[in-house]
């Protein structure tokens, strides 16, 4: 645990989404507004006392009119057309894989080296947890999933869904929705989250 504190510190997330705060004259109120978090929560997360899941993260990025892979990234990409290599994704694991400790689960970041996009890709890997341990995310847009491996149970208000190995589902992450791992082995998952 304490490696992943120090491994969620390098990337500074907290501090890029202060930094663009205040570059844009917003206060921690202005953001609560945006966003419907608490102020004290958009402060633990600007002094990195809280690891935020992605749904947090685009909501806050939306708010912000920064694309999420801006807080991944140090440097604005120019190309309209982006490659990340296998081996740039091996060698940047350690900086690009973020805990969502609370939400459980895991995420990598696949389209790391580009700005300016509607969709951004993830692999995740889901924590085996019971339903009620895991909180409902939602955020505006659209999100794909297509489970690579392992069982997950995905959940709404009103229904139910179990994915397997080889299943995809496609929804409006507009509604309350969470997903965890059922079974054995933790689920491992492509997701792709649109954000209009």
């Amino acid at each position: 645990m304490e490696e992943i504190k120090k491994k969620l510190k390098a990337l500074a997330i907290g501090r890029k989404i202060r930094a663009i705060r205040q570059s844009k004259g917003l206060t921690l109120e202005d953001v609560s507004k945006l966003t419907g978090f608490s102020k004290a929560l958009i402060s633990r997360i600007e002094n990195e006392q809280v690891s935020p899941p992605i749904a947090t993260l685009l909501r806050i990025a939306s708010a912000l009119k920064v694309e999420i892979s801006h807080f991944f990234s140090d440097q604005a990409s120019p190309y309209k057309v982006t490659v990340v290599r296998n081996h740039e994704i091996s060698s940047s694991r350690d900086s690009m894989t973020v805990i969502g400790k609370d939400a459980g689960y895991t995420y990598e970041l696949l389209a790391f080296k580009k700005d300016d996009k509607h969709m951004e890709p993830f692999l995740v890997q889901f924590d085996i947890k019971k339903r009620g341990e895991v909180p409902m995310q939602q955020h505006k847009g659209e999100e794909f999933l297509h489970l690579l491996e392992g069982k997950l149970e995905f959940f709404t208000n009103s229904e139910t869904i179990i994915l397997e190995k080889g299943d995809s589902i496609y929804f409006d992450s507009g509604i309350p929705h969470g997903y965890h791992g059922i079974g054995e082995k933790p689920p491992r998952a492509l997701v792709v989250v649109y954000s209009p």
